[in-house]
């Protein structure tokens, strides 16, 4: 059994929704899934937004990521929503911190994970795990790809491809929860984290 660290920064909660099936995917496999979100840090005038504070509070019961628990880890899932084709400030900070982590090797040969999630869908599904993905270059960590191991993959209209699991969430309302193919490639991409961390912390 591996212990799979989830760490995302979820402003309206889309990212949380998709990290969450994820988590489903690691424990429907006997893995342990740990859930970590990043503080917001969001100016007063965007924090008081009606939105943001009720998906902040649907996120209270998950505890704050810390640095120095990633070590803990056999593998680490990064989400966040997409800013112009890359992570969210607050995930780049928190990878800033991770210096030390770089300098003493820790993380090396540890599996790491990408999602993502966004209002339109070309509004960087792809740029934006391929830009957090840079992280793991530097730190040495082996990157899982979601690939099509599942027919999700091949048959989603929305979010979720081979980079891995993401999600379209459109702005208008119309789409409350992932689809089912968002969904599915989810929770099979956390099955496939799982087992991969498991083989290489045997």
């Amino acid at each position: 059994m591996a212990s799979i660290g989830i760490v995302y920064f979820s402003m309206y909660g889309s990212t949380h929704d998709l990290v969450s099936e994820v988590a489903t995917g690691v424990t429907d496999d006997g893995g342990q899934a740990h859930l970590r979100r990043l503080p917001h840090g969001l100016p007063d005038d965007v924090a008081s937004d009606d939105a943001v504070q009720a998906a902040q509070q649907a996120q209270e019961d998950v505890a704050f990521a810390e640095v120095d628990e990633l070590a803990e880890f056999d593998g680490i899932v990064f989400g966040s929503g997409t800013r112009f084709g890359s992570a969210s400030s607050q995930l780049q900070g928190f990878f800033d911190q991770c210096g030390p982590l770089w300098a003493e090797g820790t993380l090396v040969d540890v599996p790491a994970g990408f999602v993502t999630s966004a209002s339109t869908m070309h509004g960087g599904h792809e740029t934006t795990i391929m830009s957090m993905s840079t992280f793991a270059f530097h730190l040495g960590m082996p990157i899982v790809p979601m690939g099509y191991t599942h027919d999700a993959t091949g048959e989603t209209r929305s979010g979720g491809g081979p980079y891995g699991p993401s999600l379209l969430m459109p702005q208008d309302g119309d789409k409350e929860e992932p689809t089912q193919q968002e969904a599915a490639i989810a929770r099979a991409y956390g099955a496939r984290m799982h087992r991969i961390a498991q083989k290489l912390a045997a």
